[in-house]
């Protein structure tokens, strides 16, 4: 996130449509701004993307905004997914899509370039991307590598956003600003320079983005129009760009649409045949000057023959085998356990070896014919040396071994740091001493971690209550993802310890504390409280004078603090119990309190449009004219409180309890209370409310 500015559309803390509060700013541009925001209700992260006012009272981009809105019903875990458009009560159209949390291919392009393979990765995925918005008939027009986000920095995981000069190619329909250009020139396909968008278009921009962010610069095209348009009609330059991507990015780039892939389908296809093993070879063989469709059948038709002929040597005559170049062995044992092999072996003792070596490392037997007799083996112990790195690769929880004549590389997942840094310091040593160059990319684990895993290395550092984590947008945190855990702590140095047991709990994956200090005090409060939601309840804080909100929470000497509770109408069973506890140990009960008994949900507050609004402190003027109402003042000693509001299936205490009473008599009996376990407690809200001189 970057800084607020004093005129910033929103401001951190802000909570709109009673949903949505404000956490940042992501970014800033001519027509409005992108904040980072949280579901009060859900904890899930989202995007807020907001109109300036001036834009907000433009018909025209309220339309953008609609079309982009609209767009939701798209279910594709590669396209941005949006969730609701609404206005503020300023007057700001802004809409709300799911935030992703990731690497942009532009940061790729930034950093000098990105391995090919990735990139074919990533292009499938668009490609994936773009089956589902092509169906709808919705050209992106504007595709290039900031609009490509990596969540998590997986190129398996690249999500399209930013469909905000999307076109309807469906028939009848209209441009949402114009017929004119949209896009990048970098980007944009020839056609897009005179106005006109088709699906193919969104193919051109795909290749040209994969060529710009292997290359790590964006394309020069000149300075005036007119050279732009020249330089668009001509292939792009494609020298240096290794096999199979430079095919690739020829056939999507090619200037005549109708020379290119005819869908994002047949993309998306011909990608998953390029990233098989059987398929890498041919690729390298494939000249220049053959670059239409069809070159992917024939790639396909030589792996093929390519393969038969191997195999046929093996059997028919095995003293005679080929010689390979490159000789080459890849071991995979992928996270849903799934485990495969191919390579090449020098005799069948060698094979009977390595086969064994496999079903060891990877927990499932491979076929003798996975691997080719063949003459080129580039070291002399190509067998044991191969067995000795899946033995190391196997503690791993996902790992793939490739070895090309010379060059041994291993890629994988282990459970955590130390066993990271084992079995890259093992593979080194072992594929130097064997006469190899080795290569390591291994990430720290677990691959799976849940939200129920984290908890469980949170329970025993809680200091001052429980500690909440931050749902995933999935299933678990994704390597690369931040794990955000909330709360209160007894301590600074509580915090430090938290980030500490997360670090050697997560692996690879950035551990982000919001905590607040509290006193010891205010912690044997908490402390006693049991790990509950807060049921919809939330605490919005006031002025006695009628000011604005206070969204901060923190108050100065002299005033007077106004609190409201919001939560929903219905269900209206059970009880509310609420008390302010300060830093000098004393605790005000403010409801139900002497001269307001009733506690009842069904009894208390105002109900409009499904919400029950519960005023549990008061202006010093409602007091003046209605004594039972609770109101004070903030002094020079008021510190740090904490409110707490429990809401209960009976009433918390069988007496009332005096307006003002101790921090430790309060919760020596609120221990007694819940130990008994005759009251459930449904739901538990607390906030922090703050003086500064």
């Amino acid at each position: 996130m970057i800084d607020p500015l004093p005129d910033d559309i929103f401001r951190k803390g802000q909570v709109l449509n009673n949903t949505y509060e404000i956490e940042g700013v992501l970014g800033r541009g001519g027509t409005g701004e992108v904040y980072r925001a949280r579901n009060q209700i859900t904890g899930r992260v989202v995007a807020v993307k907001a109109l300036n006012r001036a834009f907000s009272a433009n018909d025209a981009y309220i339309e953008l905004m609609k079309r982009e809105e609209e767009m939701r019903s798209i279910s594709s875990d590669a396209v941005v997914r949006y969730t609701d458009c609404s206005r503020s009560a300023e007057g700001h159209v802004y809409l709300v899509m799911d935030y992703v949390d990731g690497t942009a291919l532009s940061d790729w392009l930034a950093r000098g370039g990105a391995d090919p393979r990735d990139l074919l990765i990533v292009a499938h995925r668009v490609a994936v991307g773009l089956i589902a918005t092509h169906a709808r008939g919705i050209v992106h027009r504007d595709l290039s590598p900031d609009n490509v986000v990596l969540r998590a920095g997986d190129p398996a995981q690249a999500v399209i956003i930013d469909f905000g000069i999307a076109k309807d190619a469906n028939e009848g329909a209209r441009t949402i600003v114009g017929n004119d250009f949209a896009g990048k020139y970098e980007y944009a396909a020839p056609e897009q320079m005179y106005g006109r968008a088709e699906q193919r278009s969104d193919l051109y921009a795909l290749g040209a983005s994969l060529l710009a962010t292997f290359r790590g610069r964006v394309p020069d095209l000149g300075r005036s129009p007119g050279e732009i348009i020249a330089r668009k009609q001509k292939p792009l330059d494609t020298e240096g760009v290794p096999e199979p991507l430079r095919g690739l990015i020829e056939d999507l780039t090619q200037p005549d649409p109708a020379r290119r892939p005819p869908s994002a389908a047949s993309i998306a296809t011909a990608i998953e045949a390029l990233l098989k093993p059987t398929a890498s070879a041919p690729a390298r063989a494939r000249r220049r000057g053959r670059r239409r469709w069809p070159w992917v059948a024939a790639l396909l038709l030589a792996a093929l023959v390519a393969g038969g002929w191997y195999l046929g040597r093996d059997l028919i005559a095995p003293a005679t085998v080929p010689v390979a170049s490159p000789y080459e062995l890849s071991a995979e044992r992928g996270a849903d356990g799934a485990a495969t092999l191919s390579g090449n072996a020098p005799d069948a003792d060698a094979r009977a070896t390595l086969l064994d070596a496999f079903a060891a490392a990877a927990g499932a037997s491979a076929a003798p014919k996975a691997l080719t007799l063949a003459d080129g083996a580039p070291v002399e112990a190509w067998a044991p040396a191969l067995a000795q790195l899946l033995a190391i690769a196997a503690p791993l929880e996902t790992w793939h071994l490739a070895v090309s004549d010379r060059d041994a590389t291993l890629d994988g997942v282990a459970p955590n740091a130390a066993a990271r840094d084992t079995a890259a310091g093992a593979f080194a040593e072992a594929a130097a001493t064997a006469g190899f160059t080795p290569q390591v990319r291994i990430a720290a684990g677990p691959l799976h971690l849940t939200v129920a895993d984290v908890a469980a290395v949170l329970g025993p550092l809680a200091t001052c209550g429980p500690l909440a984590v931050a749902p995933p947008a999935g299933e678990d945190f994704p390597l690369g993802a931040t794990v955000v855990v909330t709360g209160d702590v007894a301590d600074a140095g509580a915090v430090e310890r938290l980030r500490a047991g997360l670090a050697a709990a997560i692996g690879d994956r950035t551990a982000r504390v919001e905590a607040i200090t509290l006193n010891p005090g205010l912690c044997s409060v908490l402390s006693l409280l049991p790990p509950v939601p807060s049921g919809g309840i939330s605490v919005h804080l006031g002025f006695g004078n009628g000011a604005a909100p206070n969204l901060s929470g923190v108050y100065r000497p002299g005033d007077n603090p106004v609190i409201d509770l919001l939560m929903p109408a219905e269900p209206s069973d059970g009880y509310l119990w609420v008390a302010v506890a300060d830093v000098t140990g004393n605790l005000y009960n403010l409801l139900p309190n002497i001269g307001r008994p009733q506690s009842a949900v069904a009894e208390l507050g105002e109900v409009a449009a499904g919400i029950r609004r519960v005023r549990v402190a008061h202006s010093l003027a409602e007091a003046r004219d209605d004594p039972s109402k609770p109101a004070f003042t903030v002094d020079e000693n008021f510190g740090r409180s904490l409110l707490i509001v429990i809401h209960s299936d009976r009433p918390l205490f069988d007496t009332l309890r005096p307006t003002t009473e101790t921090i430790a008599s309060f919760s020596e009996d609120l221990g007694r209370v819940l130990q008994a376990g005759q009251v459930r407690i449904v739901s538990i809200a607390t906030r922090v409310i703050d003086s500064r001189g």
